[in-house]
């Protein structure tokens, strides 16, 4: 998850990576936290791995992952959603390549008929 330097999120985060360049208020839940320039953080940071850059705070505490709230995804799942999409992009251009529909064939005479049908 990103929070661009126009965000602001406050609430609770569980991801696998969070960057802030916003403004984060609340608790975070992460493998890795990344604290940019012009990000402010404050709460609760769950993480093995935090980085903060020149400029960016955090205020608040940090705790070690816990397993029960960051979950990383299995090959299974990777895999199962590397297909998901690929199947949405299909599907996708196959609509997109339609040639047997055109604007001649919808303002035809017969097709005027059969939308007043």
């Amino acid at each position: 998850m990103i929070i661009s330097a126009s965000g602001r999120v406050k609430g609770e985060i569980t991801a696998d990576k969070v960057v802030i360049n916003g403004l984060f208020e609340g608790d975070c839940y992460a493998n890795t936290v990344e604290i940019l320039p012009n990000g402010k953080a404050h709460g609760s940071i769950h993480s093995d791995d935090l980085c903060i850059e020149r400029g960016g705070s955090f205020l608040g505490k940090t705790r070690p992952t816990t397993d029960e709230k960051v979950i990383s995804l299995t090959t299974a799942a990777k895999t199962s959603v590397s297909f998901a999409e690929t199947d949405a992009k299909t599907e996708a251009s196959d609509t997109s390549d339609r040639s047997d529909i055109s604007a001649d064939s919808v303002n035809s005479p017969a097709a005027k008929t059969a939308a007043k049908a």
